[in-house]
This record gives C-alpha cells, sequence and structure tokens, in this order.
C-alpha cells in the first residue's frame, strides 16, 4: 500500500472507506509503541528501501518506536533477522551474507563462428 510518503510498503495500512480514518504500522511488534506512531513516521522510514533492495525470504523485519536524547524526538528503528542464519542482521539492504551467496564464475562457451 503507498504510504503518506509515497513510497510503497507492505506494513502500511490504511482504511478511510465510509468514514473509517485508520492509519497503521504493521512492522511495530509491540501494542505499546503502536499508540506512538504517527504517519510522519514513513518520510524517514528506511523499510520500503530495503524491501526494494533485498527481496530475501529469510529475512525478518521488525519495528521500535524510539525516542532521541531526552525522551524528544521519536522515530522508527528497524531492526533485521535472517531465519537462515539465526543472526541479526547489521545491513538490512545487503542481507546477512549466507542466503546469497556470489555467482560462480561462468566459463564462457567456445566461439562457433572461427571455425576453419
Amino acid at each position: 500500500m503507498r504510504t503518506p510518503a509515497g513510497t510503497e510498503c507492505p506494513f502500511y495500512y490504511a482504511d478511510f472507506h465510509r468514514g473509517r480514518h485508520t492509519q497503521e504500522c504493521r512492522i511495530i511488534t509491540p501494542a505499546a509503541d503502536a499508540r506512538f506512531w504517527t504517519p510522519r513516521f514513513c518520510d524517514r522510514c528506511r523499510v520500503p528501501r530495503i524491501i526494494l533492495a533485498n527481496a530475501c525470504p529469510n529475512l525478518i523485519l521488525e519495528g521500535q518506536v524510539v525516542s532521541g536524547p531526552l525522551g524528544i524526538g521519536k522515530r522508527l528503528r528497524i531492526s533485521a533477522f535472517c531465519t537462515r542464519s539465526l543472526k541479526p542482521v547489521e545491513t538490512p539492504e545487503i542481507g546477512c551474507g549466507l542466503c546469497h551467496q556470489p555467482l560462480p564464475e561462468t566459463i564462457a562457451a567456445p566461439d562457433t563462428d572461427s571455425q576453419p
């Protein structure tokens, strides 16, 4: 679904049908954090970029609303976990490194045009 920031996010949900006014981010796991979420968090959210860069089915994303220094400036912190390597992922855009090994070098086929 398209977020208020204009990007596609699978975790954003909005319902304005027949007078309803529901907007929520379904990546936030505890219900206590969900009440602090506002649609302005979508402006700086990393999730749409992560989903575009890494479509690994083993990558689990979780979100948490955190406060800045002195409790000022709430923001959304995204953490990632790989179910295959069973480790936290430092850079979710790239992945854990185990799921998507680099492809082996391909061997060039013999040139058939240069036969005598």
